[in-house]
Formats: structure tokens, sequence, C-alpha cells
């Protein structure tokens, strides 16, 4: 018989998710100061995924998938770990890591979006379309500065804030993709293989770039991906793991508008990032739209729901 967690694990649990997960961009920026976005990602995923797939064989799971399986869990990491968490590094070179946050922060408005209006699949009903509708504003928020200031940075910052929001809804389709595919193993031998496709496809690109020639291989540089190895790919979604499990849906996604808050904060405490009125509004704005979206989705039932809830931007 299984032992059901005291409330001193919980507590532990959403304390590692929370604080864990929402540093993951802090790491980010501090990585990308010395290694390329493909490089550092590359790295990142392959030491994290075949060590988590160690792990899972360690503990008597089921390693070996499927053709259907293996094409999928490639294409779900091209989309989130590539396409999502590569290019949320390149940017991070660009924009403050907090700012950055919140974009992402957007991850389930943009699900709502593509799955309700593109993919015609499961819609948002009542308080979601107001979250819809919020998103909407909090970004253009996010955005104004950059589209009031004609100046050279000001310009390379938009694009930026664009690209960031690019691979946000890259990762929203695998997202969507890894919900509506039927993969049998377990999640974390499941995360295991997308972070090990990742790593070789990132380190292809890395290679293809020329990256290598301009990584700095300081301690620095290496303690952050070694941080983001630990805390971010395995202790962070371990911990989310271990909370679907134990705790009911709706709780657990409060790590989506907590995150955000804990990047914000991080970002400036430790690297001074300034935000200013806009970006200080649309943060207030966003959390309460992804509030009110994952609230109305979850509303559907507590089983339903469980597979929409994904993890953001930077946390697999």
């Amino acid at each position: 018989m299984t032992q059901s967690p005291t409330r001193a694990q919980i507590y532990l649990a959403f304390a590692l998710v929370y604080v864990f997960w929402g540093s993951t961009y802090l790491a980010i920026a501090i990585s990308v100061r010395h290694f390329p976005a493909a490089l550092m990602t590359g790295l990142r995923f392959s030491v994290a995924g075949p060590l988590m797939l160690l792990w899972c064989a360690a503990t008597k799971r089921r390693l070996r998938i499927t053709r259907y399986e293996f094409v999928r869990l490639l294409a779900i990491s091209l989309l989130l770990l590539t396409g999502g968490n590569m290019v949320l590094a390149w940017t991070e070179k660009i924009i403050p890591s907090g700012l950055a946050s919140l974009f992402v922060a957007g991850v389930p408005i943009y699900i709502a979006v593509v799955e309700g209006f593109i993919l015609r699949g499961d819609r948002v009903q009542g308080r979601g379309w107001i979250g819809i509708l919020l998103g909407m504003a909090g970004l253009v928020l996010l955005l104004w500065p950059k589209l009031e200031n004609p100046t050279q940075f000001g310009r390379a910052q938009l694009v930026a804030c664009l690209v960031v929001i690019c691979g946000s809804i890259s990762w929203s389709c695998g997202s969507i993709l890894s919900r509506r595919s039927k993969i049998t193993v377990d999640p974390l031998v499941a995360t295991g293989w997308e972070m090990t496709f990742a790593g070789v496809v990132n380190m292809t690109l890395a290679a293809a770039f020329g990256d290598f020639k301009y990584a700095d291989w300081s301690r620095a540089g290496l303690t952050a991906i070694a941080y983001l190895v630990v805390f971010g790919s395995w202790i962070g979604f371990t911990a989310y793991i271990y909370l679907l499990e134990h705790v009911p849906t709706p709780k657990v996604a409060t790590y989506a508008y907590v995150n955000p808050i804990v990047a914000v904060f991080l970002g400036m405490l430790i690297l001074h990032e300034k935000l200013d009125t806009y970006s200080i509004m649309g943060m207030i704005v966003i959390v309460a739209a992804v509030a009110l979206v994952t609230s109305s989705k979850l509303r559907r039932g507590e089983g339903e729901a469980s597979q929409e809830l994904v993890p953001c931007e930077a946390e697999a």
C-alpha cells in the first residue's frame, strides 16, 4: 500500500517547482553570456536527457519506445526544446530574463487560441474569453515601449520580443501535440527521450552555426548550465510529476502564474534588471489573464485538465 504524502512533502514539492522553475530564466540569462543559445541548450539536454533515462532504468521504468512514439517524441522535442527553449535562450541575450518570462507566461493563452481556433478542438468558455482578451492587452503593454522607441536598440528588443512570442507558440504547439499523442511510457521516460533528442538536434545546429568558436568555457557559464540540468530538468520536473500524482490539478496549475513573478524578482535582484511601468502593468494583466484561462479550462474536470497542464518554456 502506497503511503500518502505528508503536508511537509507537498509544501516542499510546491516550493521546488515555484522556485527552481522560476529561476531557470535567470540561469538561462547567465549561461547565454558565455555560450551561444544552440550550444548552451545542446549541452544542457545532452547531459540531462541521457542521465534521466539512466535514472529511469535504475528505477525499473520501461525505456523502450515504439516507432510511433519515437516520431511523436522527436516532433514534440523539436517544438518544445528547439523551437521553444533554444529560441528563448537566444532572446535572453537581448531582452531581460524577467521580461522574457512574462511573454512565456502567456503559453496557456497561446494553447487556448491555437487549439480552440486553429485546430477546432477544446475551446475556453466564460471567463476564458476574458482571459484571452486580457492576455492580448498584456502583450501590447509589454511591447509598447519598444514600439515607441525608434532607436536601433529598441528595434532589436522589439524583434527579440516577437521572436520569443513565436518560440512560445512553438512550445504551445508541442504541448498540444504531447497531450494528443498516445505515449505509453512513464512521463519521466518520455521527458528523458525528448531531452536526449533535443541534445542531438541542438548540438548539430550549434556545429552548423559555428557556436563552438564563440563558447566561453568559464566556471560561471558551466555552473549555470549545471544548475539548469539539476534543478530545472531533474528536480523541478520530478517535483512537478509528484504533485500531479498527489495534488488536485487546479492547485498544481498555480505554478503558471507564480513562476514569472519569481523570474522577474530574481532578474531584478541578481542581474539588476529594470522593469518600466508598462512591463509591471503587463505582468499584472498577463498573470491575471493566465489565471482566468487556466481556471476556465480546469473547471471541465480534473481528469481531463491534468492532461492539459504542461510546463512552461524554460522548465523542462
